[in-house]
């Protein structure tokens, strides 16, 4: 009754990697690993203080660039899909945060003197007077 399974068919197994290859996918890696830090870098610098908003842009920068090079990189090796779908989430965090750096550098003057008279306030009342005065120094949309 009981008989031994016979093999459903042929095996894929996948021919050992180059040394090209290996080191192709090794210096990906290393760009996908230098991507994610200036992604979280730019995230992380731009909540310490608005006045590192030059080192948020700077990373924000590399950090697109660097996605851009992962993508073709991947669509000429087709190597990880968890990389491409680490690289696409990382560019739209990425994306967001060109946004945020081109709004902060608009309002420069006012993000700044929100974010010290924040960091003054110390009850809630305070806290809310400082957005009262934010939103009396931002400028009006025209009706």
């Amino acid at each position: 009754m009981n008989s031994t399974p016979e093999p459903a068919g042929p095996q894929r197994t996948k021919p050992p990697l180059s040394e090209a290859a290996k080191a192709s996918r090794a210096k990906t890696h290393t760009l996908f690993r230098m991507f994610i830090v200036s992604v979280l870098g730019s995230f992380f610098v731009y909540q310490l203080d608005v006045r590192y908003l030059w080192l948020t842009a700077i990373l924000t920068a590399a950090a697109l660039a660097l996605g851009i090079v992962l993508l073709i990189r991947w669509f000429r090796s087709k190597d990880s899909r968890l990389i491409l779908f680490a690289t696409i989430c990382g560019l739209v965090v990425t994306a967001g945060m060109v946004l945020l750096t081109l709004a902060s550098a608009l309002f420069f003057n006012q993000a700044a003197e929100y974010q010290g008279c924040v960091e003054r306030a110390l009850t809630d009342q305070a806290q809310r007077t400082c957005q009262v005065q934010l939103e009396g120094s931002l400028p009006r949309p025209a009706p």
